[in-house]
């Protein structure tokens, strides 16, 4: 059984074992609780495409915006898969932690955050096209919400944290990261461009909208007039098809239907761009040169 955790980024310990949803756990954080804060004091929290959409609107920020300010790269695979973190200060305490009153953004914290002390795992038998979810207990030092008396199932601390809902949207795209790492080198390391995309339609969906609704790409897709109305508007909605064109960016599948003879087409308009600007660069030389010889330049006397 092949492992990978896409939005888990934990350098603790993960315990071994695959929980899974009716499996109970002993855990409560709360206000008054001797460490509160210290998991925010040491960040390090993978973003997954949901969690920029909902932060970026709590904080009133275009997406382009927030992933400048408040987040940092990294690599996901050894082909560069492009991943971010939350931004932390020198200390390493997240910048959204609004001192002793806890989380600034509580109510559109990350997925990472509003499962912890769980890790979301992907778990994918041998061959199967599929992965099922599961979970694994994470244990610091520093939590002390693991001594608290209360027992409560994975299904409903979920619940209660309001996991279901970043998971709704974030799942295929759990399944794209989880696909691109377990395809290993048969797939071959993507090109720049497609990393580019990933990056763009995963975390910028503010720039991945006006590249959907550009001329070219209304030129190259054959999709209806409705779904420009709706992606205009919804970031949810181009957020799912963000995933769906990311399937045949990186694994080639027809998701999304080109115009009859598009690519035919654009390398006909590049070429005539190219031919354009050639026969400038002709004319612009021819030009020199005659003003060259007009002054008498080249070694020509004029009289």
């Amino acid at each position: 059984m092949s492992q990978t955790k896409p939005a888990i980024p934990f350098q603790s310990v993960v315990m071994p074992e695959a929980l899974q949803a009716e499996n109970r756990i002993q855990f409560r954080c709360h206000q008054d609780i001797s460490c509160f804060n210290a998991c925010c004091k040491r960040a390090d929290v993978t973003l997954a495409p949901y969690d920029v959409l909902r932060l970026k609107r709590r904080l009133e920020l275009t997406s382009t915006e927030f992933v400048r300010q408040y987040t940092v790269p990294f690599q996901m695979d050894g082909d560069g898969l492009p991943g971010i973190k939350l931004k932390t200060d020198e200390n390493g305490t997240c910048l959204q932690l609004a001192g002793d009153a806890g989380c600034g953004v509580y109510t559109d914290r990350p997925t990472v955050c509003r499962y912890y002390p769980l890790a979301l795992l992907a778990l994918r038998e041998k061959d199967s096209p599929t992965a099922e979810e599961r979970y694994s207990l994470v244990r610091e030092d520093h939590c002390k919400g693991h001594e608290e008396p209360r027992e409560i199932s994975i299904q409903y601390y979920r619940a209660e944290q309001g996991c279901e809902d970043f998971d709704a949207h974030n799942r295929e795209w759990y399944q794209l990261v989880l696909k691109k790492k377990s395809a290993g080198p048969t797939v071959g390391q993507p090109p720049q461009t497609s990393l580019q995309l990933f990056f763009m339609a995963s975390y910028d969906i503010d720039t991945f909208r006006r590249f959907v609704l550009s001329e070219n790409f209304r030129k190259t897709y054959a999709l209806p007039d409705g779904f420009y109305a709706e992606v205009e508007q919804d970031d949810e909605a181009l957020l799912a098809f963000a995933f769906r064109f990311l399937r045949q960016v990186l694994f080639g599948e027809r998701t999304v239907q080109e115009v009859a003879d598009a690519w035919d087409q654009r390398v006909a308009q590049r070429r005539e761009v190219w031919d354009a600007r050639k026969q400038a660069e002709i004319e612009r030389r021819l030009a020199a040169e005659d003003r060259k010889y007009a002054e008498g330049g080249d070694g020509v006397c004029a009289e």
